[in-house]
């Protein structure tokens, strides 16, 4: 794990007025937990307002995100877990999350934080989710990404009009 080059937070942002939807798998409890738990601590931060949809699994994210974003809210946070298995499984869940999340970011033209774990074992995810004694906070950085990316776009396009 390496979170070597990652940019220095430059403090508490301001998202007064951004509407935010949380989509989190239901997979390893605490490190979803975890992931969750950070995300919320930028988005209560921020001024957001945010709400916490749960689905089955990372498969499930990108049509529920899309939804989302349809429906209103300015930035998806997309949290999962995904842990390497015996079989392909992996690989193939991993790549339609991965893939459709971006698909959606890209036909919406809104953003999706990317808090999808894809791991080789659960003590990587624990080391990632935010929990007393982590490393490091990805629901945190992931929230953190689509706040900074949802106004970046608000400015863009408000510059543009």
């Amino acid at each position: 794990m390496s979170g070597k080059g990652a940019p220095e937070s430059t403090g508490t942002i301001d998202a007064t007025g951004l509407r935010v939807t949380v989509v989190a798998g239901t997979w390893h409890t605490e490190i979803s937990d975890g992931l969750i738990a950070g995300a919320a601590r930028v988005l209560d931060a921020s001024g957001a307002e945010w709400s916490l949809v749960r689905v089955p699994g990372s498969f499930e994210l990108p049509v529920v995100a899309r939804a989302a974003l349809e429906s209103g809210a300015d930035a998806v946070v997309a949290l999962g877990v995904i842990i390497r298995g015996g079989t392909p499984h992996f690989e193939f869940v991993s790549s339609a999350a991965t893939d459709g999340l971006t698909r959606v970011a890209l036909d919406t033209g809104k953003p999706v934080g990317f808090g999808v774990l894809t791991l080789d074992d659960e003590a990587q995810g624990l080391d990632r989710a935010g929990l007393p004694g982590s490393r490091e906070d990805k629901g945190h950085e992931a929230a953190d990404a689509a706040l900074r990316t949802a106004l970046v776009l608000r400015d863009i396009r408000a510059t543009a009009g």
